[in-house]
């Protein structure tokens, strides 16, 4: 099975439309999980022309009154996958996260809130972020594929889906 991943689209509060290459990554999965601050319906409209969505809540989302679960807990081929924003200080401190996981019995966790794309193994747990398609921090826009075989075997791939919104991090302007 393959699950797109994506984070933090702030759609329309920080940007208008998801880049088309989210589209293209997400053309062949079998699911999609948005780990929160989506902001309005469309996105998840959009989404599930796709593939089935499971979105959960960000703090934006809380802002601006649309209404989802804070965490939601997928099976996939015998892997439990946690879905929660990952509203953790400092942002992305893993072990808060890696307690998160612990709490919810996960194999996998998967959250959103830094903007930051993150694919770190901590003990027994795999902690996924895959950024923001819109409004990343220090970091390129991106989503993640997810692969889980029917052999618990799994596989991560960060997608790049546009340039960074920081002008000073777009080193192709650079000649080597």
């Amino acid at each position: 099975m393959i699950i797109g991943l994506i984070s933090d689209t702030h759609i329309p509060d920080r940007g208008r439309n998801l880049p088309d290459k989210v589209f293209e990554s997400f053309e062949n999965v079998d699911m999609i999980l948005h780990a929160g601050d989506v902001t309005s319906q469309e996105v998840l409209d959009k989404l599930s022309e796709l593939a089935p969505v499971i979105a959960i809540q960000g703090n934006t989302d809380r802002m601006v009154g649309f209404d989802l679960p804070k965490t939601e807990i997928v099976e996939v081929n015998g892997i439990k996958i946690g879905l929660n924003h990952g509203e953790v200080y400092p942002r992305a401190d893993t072990q808060q996260l890696l307690y998160m996981a612990k709490q919810l019995g996960v194999n996998i966790l998967v959250t959103g809130h830094s903007h930051q794309p993150k694919i770190e193994q901590v003990e027994d747990v795999l902690l996924l972020n895959p950024g923001s398609p819109m409004v990343p921090r220090l970091a390129d826009r991106t989503v993640m594929l997810l692969e889980i075989d029917e052999n618990k075997n799994v596989d991560v791939e960060l997608v790049k889906v546009g340039s960074p919104v920081c002008s000073s991090l777009d080193f192709s302007r650079f000649k080597h």
